[in-house]
């Protein structure tokens, strides 16, 4: 998955001192960099309008029942990442609008939450209100970072499976993460190091789960240490992991080829439909 923009004034300088492999590696860190700090940025600007909870509506069904299509997808539910909010979703709420998904729900949890079990248990209960709201039996999940495993938890361990239809992940510490040491003052933090009793549970086996997961992961992710953290690697899922090259953590839920990429994935693969995921995942360049 290739970013492309205007080149930054000193990578020609990059080019003439360094080797061409190493000096094409730091175009493509410097570049994916600046891309962070852009969003940041914006990101910052549009997290007050997330804080609070949105609205939730019950959909209007057409008055004539019969003109109901046979078959309709399910509502999607986004979960944002540690200390963020839905307002990180804005672009991927449009692009999936614009193509047809209408029901598209956010869920936040507190920036206070100190445990990925308690948040699991949360977002089962708003899932079976949004299933009671719209008459869906199912639902399609993508969860940024944190929120990708607090789902994942949900699917294996909180009988989730039976709700959640695709559950798309995009830059989440499956494994565990080792970057920034400090941090493990935060209980949350704690949990998402590796060999945690929570990431323990998950490595547990999970026999007939019935979900659907497509991991995307970065080779530029700048939180995943080590970067293959990001891959769901277990023998009773059915998973598909997608590389991700050029980009870094916060680009992966706003950047328009990784929505690209999600609605594929949210509209093909699923258990029991006969197809079947590709091996080693698929590296977009």
């Amino acid at each position: 998955m290739k970013v492309t923009g205007a080149a930054l004034p000193f990578l020609p300088l990059c080019r003439r001192l360094l080797p061409s492999r190493i000096a094409g590696l730091s175009v493509a860190l410097l570049k994916a960099t600046a891309l962070e700090f852009a969003i940041l940025a914006g990101h910052l600007l549009l997290y007050p309008s997330g804080i609070a909870q949105e609205r939730r509506t019950t959909p209007k069904l057409p008055q004539d029942t019969a003109q109901l299509p046979t078959e309709t997808n399910p509502p999607v539910v986004l979960l944002h990442g540690f200390i963020d909010n839905r307002s990180v979703f804005v672009l991927l709420r449009r692009s999936l609008a614009q193509h047809g998904r209408h029901q598209v729900e956010s869920l936040n949890y507190s920036p206070l939450t100190c445990d990925i079990r308690s948040a699991a248990e949360l977002l089962g209960r708003h899932i079976e209100g949004i299933c009671e709201r719209t008459g869906s039996r199912q639902v399609d999940v993508v969860g940024h970072s944190l929120g990708g495993l607090i789902a994942r938890y949900y699917v294996q361990c909180l009988g989730g499976d039976l709700r959640v239809r695709t559950l798309v992940t995009l830059g989440t510490p499956h494994a565990g993460t080792s970057v920034v040491p400090l941090a493990n003052a935060h209980p949350i933090v704690r949990q998402m190091r590796p060999g945690s009793p929570v990431l323990e549970e998950l490595a547990r086996p999970a026999p007939g789960c019935r979900t659907h997961f497509v991991s995307f992961w970065s080779d530029l992710d700048h939180l995943m240490d080590p970067l293959e953290t990001a891959r769901i690697d277990h023998p009773d899922l059915t998973a598909e992991n997608i590389r991700v090259t050029g980009i870094g953590h916060l680009a992966l839920p706003v950047h328009p080829a990784v929505a690209t990429g999600i609605r594929q994935a949210l509209d093909t693969a699923r258990p029991g439909s006969g197809a079947t995921p590709r091996p080693g995942g698929l590296t977009v360049a």
